[in-house]
């Protein structure tokens, strides 16, 4: 047996992609959806939205080595945890071949553009042109990504999103639904910015900004705040060992 595609996760994000990889299987193109993986014992061996939950996230390597050619993304995270989906990934230890794209056919993306490994951009969402997005994004629908926009690793761009032109949210940033983000400006990792906030400046990483014009409400979250963390002991230890 080879192929298919496994969704990492059985809660609102995973089944909007599961009806992604759907749609996109009824317009001829896609791999066939093999099922969820999810930590929660209570949804093993049951079904949801159609779609059997098929065990834990540990079975991952093994369905890998099983079935040469599948593939999987993880589609976990909310407001209240949005670092989640890099733990995941950085437990899973997989190479970027071993992770889907999946991108709903009513979404238009530009050709200009480019979308990484692990990410889904739901219906009707829009890139315009030489947009970036990075590994493991989610962009929910309606959201709208124009010109030279830039979407780090990790990164959610909710539904009904609008962001100017030239804007970089940095990885693991989270803009809540409806917001509206100014042209060139930044958001920075880990940040998050409140549903329908209006977003004037950059906002600085590890923070969670609301309102219109946005400000600044507290600290991000304490797992965002350890994500924020890792990352810059990362980019000493790199930095370190690039001048060795």
């Amino acid at each position: 047996m080879s192929g298919g595609l496994v969704i990492v996760g059985a809660g609102g994000f995973a089944r909007e992609t599961a009806q992604a990889v759907r749609a996109a299987r009824t317009f001829g193109g896609g791999p066939e959806l093999l099922g969820h993986l999810d930590d929660d014992p209570a949804l093993h061996g049951r079904a949801v939205d159609g779609v059997p939950v098929l065990g834990g996230c540990e079975l991952v390597h093994g369905l890998l080595r099983e079935r040469p050619g599948l593939r999987v993304v993880v589609c976990v995270g909310s407001p209240r945890d949005y670092a989640v989906r890099a733990r995941l990934v950085r437990r899973f230890g997989l190479p970027d071949q071993c992770y889907a794209t999946v991108v709903h056919p009513t979404a238009a993306v530009s050709a200009s553009s480019s979308v990484g490994p692990g990410s889904v951009l739901l219906a009707h969402c829009v890139l315009t042109a030489a947009v970036r997005v990075g590994a493991h994004v989610a962009v929910m629908p309606q959201a709208v990504l124009t010109h030279d926009d830039e979407v780090g690793d990790f990164a959610t761009v909710a539904s009904g999103v609008r962001l100017g032109g030239g804007v970089r949210l940095e990885r693991g940033a989270y803009v809540g639904a409806g917001a509206l983000v100014r042209e060139y400006a930044v958001v920075g990792a880990w940040s998050l910015v409140g549903m329908g906030a209006t977003v004037l400046g950059d906002v600085p990483p590890g923070e969670v900004w609301i309102g219109g014009p946005a400000r600044r409400l507290r600290p991000a979250g304490s797992a965002a705040l350890e994500e924020l963390r890792r990352d810059a002991a990362l980019s000493v230890t790199t930095a370190e060992e690039s001048r060795r």
